[in-house]
């Protein structure tokens, strides 16, 4: 059953999201006080996306975004979003949108959106054999177990409040120091119902499954270095994402983000992802490539 204080994490992420429209083509984001020293990653992508939204036509659903991260976000200020109206044809859309904060851009990004087309040939990859998040510990199990022995960082994250349930199959990455394999699987959906009147509107779906996809996916790139994103031994920060909408969803209902990183080197960690819904279909995909390097100890 959804809580009260799940209902106030998704209104207070739609309040993040639902961009206040400053002109044609020129939008205001905020962040929400949560403490942060800089704005988080997936804040930045949903924002963009919306933004785009803004200007296409309802009949027309992203189906892939490029983005490429420029200058830490500063949580204190708004975001003003400038979006760019390449291109309208008569099956695809093509936006570019800039993020700009105390007159620099610290994010760029091109998204393109799509008619839906039926009857075209259909195929997809098989969901990985992981267990439901039924049999994963919820967040109270987590709170009453793992996070009295997990380390502060650690703890700190999976105890605020956040309007996205996150259940990983596993957290060996996070309670050792030694190198594991590069993938996790992760089931998550959101703490409550989108709320009116964005309820059924897909893009806005997307545009919360874009701020999730960021979570977790440069993580993996450090498990087989024995880390995690919450050593305070390294800098993280991601550089581009990208991500592919292949299929409907709802993001309300339970979906596996499966991530595996085949490649880190010369401070850049690369990673991957493919999110299923519970029936096996494949309803997104990402990429992302991310700065992964020591901390340099202090003179």
């Amino acid at each position: 059953m959804t809580s009260e204080k799940g209902h106030a994490s998704m209104q207070a992420l739609m309040r993040v999201l639902d961009l206040e429209v400053l002109e044609q083509n020129l939008f205001r984001g905020i962040s929400p006080d949560a403490g942060w020293q800089r704005v988080f990653g997936g804040q930045v992508i949903g924002q963009a996306l919306m933004a785009a939204c803004k200007t296409v036509d309802v009949d027309r659903h992203p189906h892939s975004l490029h983005g490429y991260f420029m200058r830490p976000g500063d949580p204190s200020i708004p975001i003003i979003y400038e979006v760019d109206r390449i291109r309208d044809g008569r099956s695809f859309t093509t936006r570019r949108i800039v993020a700009i904060q105390h007159g620099k851009a610290i994010f760029s990004m091109s998204c393109s959106f799509h008619v839906t087309e039926e009857d075209v040939f259909e195929h997809h990859s098989a969901m990985p054999d992981v267990p439901p998040p039924e049999d994963l510990a919820d967040e109270s199990d987590m709170k009453a177990t793992f996070m009295q022995v997990a380390p502060e960082p650690i703890r700190k994250y999976w105890e605020r409040e956040r309007p996205l349930e996150l259940r990983p199959t596993s957290f060996d990455h996070y309670t050792s120091d030694q190198p594991q394999p590069a993938e996790q699987h992760v089931w998550l959906r959101s703490t409550a119902p989108v709320p009116e009147p964005f309820a059924d509107d897909p893009r806005v779906h997307a545009a919360i499954l874009a701020y999730a996809s960021d979570m977790t996916l440069l993580d993996t790139a450090l498990f087989p270095h024995g880390l995690s994103i919450f050593s305070r031994a390294i800098q993280a920060a991601s550089l581009d994402h990208s991500m592919w909408f292949h299929r409907p969803f709802r993001i309300e209902d339970w979906l596996l983000y499966a991530q595996d990183a085949p490649s880190s080197h010369a401070a850049r960690g690369f990673a991957r992802g493919a999110i299923y819904n519970r029936a096996g279909d494949l309803v997104a995909s990402t990429a992302q490539e991310g700065l992964i390097r020591p901390n340099k100890p202090k003179p």
